[in-house]
């Protein structure tokens, strides 16, 4: 399909049915749809903060905020020497983010931004796109901020496209496309928005994750 033929509703219409695009690098024009035969999810319940990711949240040295920087969120998670997202693609999240479809959430240190994740909305799915880290154990901070926030506004589905073994380090699955149809029907229907539930403090968060993880 041509670039200019992509609209964000035809992007999202695409997530609603399970598939989501890429671009094989940066600087390739093309954009094509993947449907994987299986899927990467995060069980909410059932992620996993280890005992250094622990003592770096329990530090407290940085600050979270959401939706404050995503064009800086994009920026980080394309820096990579490899990354499939070119210049179509974050046009489209760009204009998802304006209508409230795509969310970044972002990790400071003062005016630093060190890590951060972003993704897309629908219901009571949250779609992970990409996260990155400046520092150690950005992306692992992001990530458990989000999850807290996905727990506590009743999502119920994390799709994290692929597995790779950081992801399963976390506590990713995998689940056919089947299943994953299912639970996606499931989820859409849902009427819930993260942004309603209150950035927790890091003590918060590993009272919860202590006793789900």
């Amino acid at each position: 399909m041509a670039d200019e033929d992509i609209t964000p509703q035809l992007l999202l219409q695409a997530y609603a049915n399970g598939i989501f695009p890429m671009s094989e690098s940066r600087d390739d024009p093309d954009v094509f749809w993947v449907d994987p035969h299986h899927r990467g999810v995060f069980p909410l319940e059932e992620f996993h903060v280890s005992r250094s990711l622990a003592k770096a949240i329990r530090q407290e040295n940085y600050q979270i905020t959401v939706d404050t920087n995503f064009k800086g969120v994009l920026d980080g998670c394309s820096e990579r020497s490899e990354t499939w997202i070119n210049d179509t693609i974050r046009s489209l999240y760009s204009a998802l983010h304006g209508m409230r479809k795509a969310h970044s959430l972002e990790v400071w240190d003062g005016e630093d931004l060190i890590g951060g994740v972003y993704g897309v909305v629908l219901g009571g799915a949250f779609f992970g796109e990409s996260m990155f880290s400046r520092r150690k154990n950005g992306s692992k901070i992001a990530l458990t901020y989000l999850i807290h926030l996905l727990r506590k506004a009743g999502f119920i589905l994390f799709d994290t496209q692929f597995v790779t073994p950081h992801l399963q380090s976390l506590g990713a699955i995998e689940i056919t496309r089947a299943d994953y149809h299912e639970d996606l029907a499931t989820a859409i229907a849902l009427d819930v928005d993260f942004k309603t539930v209150p950035i927790p403090t890091a003590q918060e968060i590993l009272q919860e994750m202590t006793q789900t993880s």
